[in-house]
């Protein structure tokens, strides 16, 4: 036995009477949907249901199992007295999960629990599978991550040996609500992003398409305010290599949030459904592509951090470095990206150490473990890394912000011994007054404080 199919559903509060209070009936092909794929998942005669729920215990860089025999779960945080709902939990399989997690070196299992009450993303599932028939099935609740795409598939093909392994008939109901932004009058407002996410994300659950889920754009996503994509990716990972017969059975969204209802019902092997493979694979070359387009700056940088990541240990200075890079000093500015957003960023303004080697050395460990505004990077994140390394030129004062731009110069700011700086081509930053203005704020010198200006060109190696 093993996987053997899933839904991905919706878990609007609104979708249930008490809630809805006459409401709910303006997604009523939601609700008809919702209780088809309920009762597909009964049909299935499951031995084990997971749950997949984007509202249970989150951590950024690990899946949490819910551990325990029991939970329940009810409707007070919408004011919604008197109805509540229970399960039993799989003990055995959550314990088998987090088991084969630990032996694959894989960041899931029951640690950290900071509430056992049921969830909205897990109870309202619960609500309806358990109308279908289900209230005796044993379910396994699972919680998202912070982790990148890859790794919520990863964890559905976990789910899938888990039950492969045991012997249990299961089936996935992965939790989660579309696009937040759909409607200007709805609770999250309008975005373009919004729509446009649907439209992809829909079309790959008609088509069990688990490739266009895996390669939706990280921006997309974000700007469509997306709540159920992680989710849908566990589901689509546990079935992985299996041959599906989907269905998508509805799309609403007449209050400014995207509601879909698909199911999935495995119908045998197909070698050619092995995304998590391909995937991976192509995101190696295109990790091998952009490396091998690094300059010997980046490079240093980037074997700085992986190797004090990794050995706890500062770099020794490699051989082979270009003579510039010995003979030379001068500031420098590591910058660190993951998934196009910023991660880390150190630098020093002037030379501080022997050489340009060394100031990279340094400030390459510091953007990933000391930056303030981010913990520490962890090793799972290394292979997700880009780098971007400034070397600055030496300052020279000005005047005002007319005799510089933003897109060659950098900026520093002094008063009183408070010092501020901003590099020169950063995204969103397109007058040289916005370039002072957070500069200024970087330095805490306020409004009406008398403060020196400084402009410094640099040679960005990426």
């Amino acid at each position: 036995m093993a996987v053997v199919g899933g839904i991905a559903v919706p878990h609007p509060p609104i979708i249930l009477p008490e809630v809805g209070r006459g409401e709910e009936w303006k997604i009523e092909a939601t609700i008809r949907a919702y209780r088809e794929a309920a009762r597909t998942i009964a049909d299935m005669r499951p031995d084990t249901i997971i749950i997949t729920s984007p509202h249970t215990v989150l951590y950024a860089e690990y899946f949490h199992v819910s551990p325990g025999k029991s939970a329940k779960g009810n409707l007070e945080q919408f004011r919604v007295r008197g109805v509540s709902v229970e399960t039993k939990y799989d003990e055995a399989f959550a314990k088998e999960l987090e088991k084969l997690a630990h032996e694959e070196g894989f960041p899931a299992g029951t640690d950290g629990e900071r509430d056992p009450s049921l969830d909205h993303g897990t109870l309202i599932p619960l609500r309806f599978l358990q109308e279908a028939g289900l209230s005796g099935i044993p379910v396994v609740r699972v919680g998202l991550s912070g982790l990148d795409a890859e790794k919520h598939y990863q964890l559905g093909q976990l789910i899938a040996q888990t039950a492969e392994q045991m012997g249990r008939k299961t089936v996935i109901a992965a939790s989660g609500d579309l696009s937040h932004k759909l409607k200007e009058d709805g609770p999250y407002g309008y975005a373009p992003q919004g729509p446009q996410f649907d439209k992809k994300a829909t079309e790959a659950l008609r088509e069990a398409d688990f490739m266009e889920l895996l390669e939706l754009a990280p921006d997309l996503c974000e700007e469509a305010a997306e709540c159920g994509l992680r989710s849908f990716l566990i589901l689509a990972g546990a079935l992985d290599g299996k041959a599906v017969a989907p269905r998508l059975l509805s799309y609403e969204g007449p209050f400014g949030v995207g509601y879909g209802v698909a199911t999935f019902h495995v119908t045998g092997n197909d070698p050619t459904r092995e995304f998590g493979r391909r995937y991976h694979d192509k995101k190696r070359k295109r990790a091998a592509e952009q490396k091998a387009r690094e300059d010997v700056y980046v490079r240093l940088a980037r074997a700085s951090l992986e190797h004090y990541v990794n050995t706890g240990t500062v770099l020794h200075r490699p051989e082979g470095l270009p003579d510039e890079m010995l003979d030379e000093r001068a500031g420098v500015f590591v910058s660190l990206k993951k998934r196009g957003k910023l991660r880390g960023c150190i630098g020093t303004i002037a030379a501080g150490r022997e050489c340009i080697a060394d100031e990279i050395i340094n400030n390459a460990v510091s953007a990933g473990t000391e930056d303030p505004r981010f913990a520490p990077v962890s090793r799972i994140e290394l292979e997700e890394l880009t780098y971007s390394v400034d070397v600055l030129g030496k300052a020279q004062p000005v005047e005002s912000a007319e005799e510089f731009d933003t897109k060659r110069f950098g900026v520093i700011v002094t008063s009183v011994g408070r010092r501020g700086l901003l590099l020169p081509d950063l995204e969103g930053i397109d007058t040289p007054q916005q370039q002072i203005e957070i500069a200024l704020q970087k330095a805490g010198i306020g409004r009406g404080e008398p403060y020196s200006i400084k402009k410094f060109e640099v040679i960005r190696h990426k």
